[in-house]
């Protein structure tokens, strides 16, 4: 069951919207014909409202999702892992691990349109290769104009986004600042992140509301 003092409330969306700009690979759900659901990592980009994914034209992904436009897409980030004895000397049961993870639910729609499959490819590589290095892709280069028809760009248009982010907003307090004190004295990557997110989704700071976008 979802806890509802991890779910985002609005609030904090552009939160979600940052995660989602900020992670470069997710996963895609989908039904098919076996036995088992699909599932397939896949580099994307969040752009326009939708998430974008590039790949080869032909090929069981693309038959799926011709079959079955129906999807969900999912991205995570782990930040700090809270061992169980920062707050009972004794017991494992207090061990966690503080996330953010985003779903999205909507439906797969392969882009034919040349265009905007050039600027979904020119945010693709802005997201990758920030640095540049690299003529904009255009259909006025030759270059580009072939690898551009060449290559299948899907569009997942979003009906529907859940968010969770788990930074101990069940906690009281004095039990939060008392873990947030160990966490700064550890200094692990992302242990100061960790500790300031703790205190921004504080549940006395919002109301509790799911965070959804229709």
């Amino acid at each position: 069951m979802r806890r509802k003092e991890f779910k985002v409330n609005e609030t904090h969306e552009q939160d979600v919207i940052s995660l989602l700009h900020e992670m470069s690979y997710g996963f895609l759900a989908t039904k098919n014909d076996n036995i088992y659901p699909g599932i397939l990592p896949i580099n994307y980009v969040y752009f326009n409202g939708a998430i974008y994914f590039h790949g080869s034209r032909i090929g069981e992904k693309m038959k799926t999702i011709k079959q079955y436009p129906t999807v969900s897409f999912a991205v995570a980030k782990e930040y700090s892992q809270i061992p169980s004895y920062m707050n009972d000397p004794f017991y494992a049961c207090p061990a966690t691990v503080f996330f953010k993870s985003v779903i999205a639910y909507g439906k797969a729609v392969i882009v034919d349109d040349l265009e905007e499959k050039c600027d979904v490819l020119n945010a693709l590589m802005q997201k990758l290769q920030p640095e540049g290095g690299y003529e904009p892709i255009s259909l006025a280069d030759k270059g580009y104009a072939g690898q551009v028809k060449a290559t299948a760009i899907v569009r997942i248009e979003i009906n529907l986004l859940n968010a969770k982010f788990k930074f101990g907003q069940n906690w009281k307090q004095e039990k939060l600042d008392n873990v947030s004190k160990q966490l700064s004295e550890r200094g692990q990557q992302l242990d100061y992140e960790t500790t300031q997110l703790m205190q921004r989704y504080c549940p006395h700071a919002q109301p509790n509301e799911d965070l959804t976008q229709r």
